[in-house]
């Protein structure tokens, strides 16, 4: 059993998300069983309702309990989003891993107690490849950031409904983004670490609750 704690207002947990749907996909067949915990993190990932629209929209087939009040998230000791566990047919802890990243680790630990062999999944993004150098990104930051930042992505966590212009817009090299539901959006992706300045706007109704940055390529 592999159980996936997260928020779909987190960044890292939508960025680990497609290695375990795929696991979901490729394994359960073969006796794997996969379980989403949702913590909210945000108060827009609160509403269980809002929960599960994003379930639905995001595609997830396996289950997904609701820990709206984090009762299963203090009884395993959580750090933070995305933590992943890995249990034999025993319950008996397998295999675990905290944050992003470990996903061949993940996946060859879930061969082995299947007894099964066959080729692992690629890296999603080249920033997940093993042993590849990243550099550190700049901190998120509460509410809508402006200013420098250094990274390899910029996110940002938004409810309501309305527009986001991002670095001036198109107009201005930028671009503009349409919020239609509480979560985690994509702003800015660059090939590998980049230094750069951020300039968010935000169209009535919508709310920034935080500007969330990943890593890049070093």
């Amino acid at each position: 059993m592999l159980v996936e704690f997260w928020d779909f207002c987190r960044p890292n947990s939508l960025r680990t998300l497609p290695y375990v749907k795929a696991w979901h996909e490729r394994y359960a067949p073969l006796g794997l069983r996969v379980i989403g915990v949702h913590c909210p993190g945000f108060e827009a990932s609160h509403d269980e309702q809002a929960v599960r629209d994003a379930v639905a929209r995001l595609g997830i087939e396996y289950p997904v309990l609701i820990d709206s009040e984090l009762e299963v998230w203090q009884d395993y000791g959580n750090e933070g989003w995305p933590a992943r566990y890995l249990f034999d047919g025993r319950a008996r802890l397998f295999d675990y891993h905290y944050g992003e990243g470990a996903y061949l680790e993940t996946e060859l630990a879930v061969q082995e107690l299947l007894d099964v062999e066959r080729e692992p999944l690629g890296p999603v993004r080249a920033e997940d490849a093993p042993d590849v150098r990243l550099q550190a990104q700049t901190a998120d930051q509460q509410g809508a950031y402006r200013g420098p930042y250094a990274a390899g992505g910029v996110w940002a966590v938004l409810e309501g409904r309305g527009r986001v212009l991002v670095n001036g817009g198109p107009d201005a090299g930028g671009s503009v983004l349409e919020v239609s539901h509480p979560g985690a959006y994509s702003l800015i992706e660059h090939d590998r670490h980049t230094e750069a300045v951020l300039e968010l706007e935000l169209g009535d109704g919508v709310r920034c609750l935080a500007t969330c940055f990943t890593p890049g390529l070093a």
